[in-house]
């Protein structure tokens, strides 16, 4: 049994709802990161990378975290080019998931400050290495010097650029349908908001088949759903994961018998011929007595008679 003491601190505390503090989805590295900006001073500038130094969070576990807290909402970032030609990026961290939306409405009320030397490696463009030597102007007359001298009879013919292929028929005959379903995946689950836009047309081939082979839309969608982790484990490639569960087809349930309509005549049942059956190992070395019985009986022959051993005994009457 677990007993819990509470002692309210004197000052500098914050307060977290325990939705943030529970999120299913959100690992401990993602809730110490975004608790400890929180927690932060108002007027902080203090960037996601420094807070992960400070709280001793590898670069992994903090890349991870910093795209779980941008998948469900809680931080949100956007690149702009400030003053001076300076390109700065702009993190907002909020307590409560944001939408994109409210998120831009918000950063543009911010100012855009220009990063000087103690700003965040993060946000200060890096210094660059002059090269060596005096610069040269490029030459004016379009076309590079050439010595007179020179062979150029076997240099090798540049070679002939081909026009890009235009898309091959796969792609004209994946129907609408299934290129509607795969469309609408990201709203199904928030494990497949991130389906790379390039395995668009090949997830709408594996859900053709699908279609084609009798499975309707709401029978693909809950067969998704079923494959995906339902223990709060993050999906990191949902396009593979999709792929994987899309590859085989299974047969399509067949459909029920339509009732006939009222005052139809039904047919008779068609006459059925059952083939032959096996006995079962139970039943296998027994014998129906051939005594005077009401029902068929059974038992199981010691040698070769013909009588169970209530017929064979005169003095005992037969059941």
């Amino acid at each position: 049994m677990i007993y819990r003491h509470h002692i309210a601190p004197p000052r500098a505390f914050s307060q977290f709802s325990h939705d943030l503090i529970r999120h299913p989805r959100l690992s401990s590295d993602a809730v110490r990161l975004l608790t400890w900006q929180l927690s932060l001073p108002d007027g902080a500038r203090e960037s996601l990378s420094r807070t992960a130094e400070r709280a001793r969070i590898g670069a992994c576990a903090f890349t991870r975290a910093k795209r779980q807290l941008k998948e469900e909402g809680f931080v949100h970032e956007r690149r702009l080019q400030g003053p001076g030609g300076h390109w700065v990026t702009q993190q907002l961290v909020s307590n409560v998931p944001l939408s994109a939306a409210e998120a831009a409405k918000l950063l543009a009320r911010m100012p855009v400050r220009v990063p000087d030397a103690s700003a965040s490696p993060q946000l200060a463009p890096s210094a660059r290495v002059p090269a060596a030597g005096a610069p040269t102007p490029p030459p004016t007359d379009g076309h590079p010097r050439k010595d007179s001298e020179e062979n150029t009879s076997h240099h090798p013919a540049e070679p002939e650029r081909r026009p890009d292929p235009e898309p091959g028929p796969e792609a004209a005959e994946i129907p609408e349908a299934a290129r509607t379903l795969v469309a609408a995946l990201p709203h199904l689950s928030p494990d497949l908001r991130r389906i790379p836009r390039g395995m668009y047309d090949e997830l709408a081939r594996l859900v053709s088949r699908w279609l084609a082979a009798g499975h309707t839309p709401a029978a693909v969608r809950t067969h998704i759903l079923r494959g995906l982790p339902d223990d709060g484990t993050p999906v990191h490639r949902p396009g593979g994961l999709l792929r994987y569960l899309l590859r085989d087809v299974p047969h399509a349930p067949a459909a029920p018998a339509p009732a006939p309509a009222p005052g139809a005549p039904t047919a008779p049942p068609a006459a059925r011929h059952p083939g032959p059956t096996r006995p079962s190992s139970r039943l296998a070395g027994l014998r129906e007595c051939e005594g005077d019985h009401v029902q068929a009986t059974l038992f199981r022959p010691v040698a070769e008679e013909t009588l169970c051993r209530a017929c064979s005994r005169p003095s005992l009457p037969c059941p």
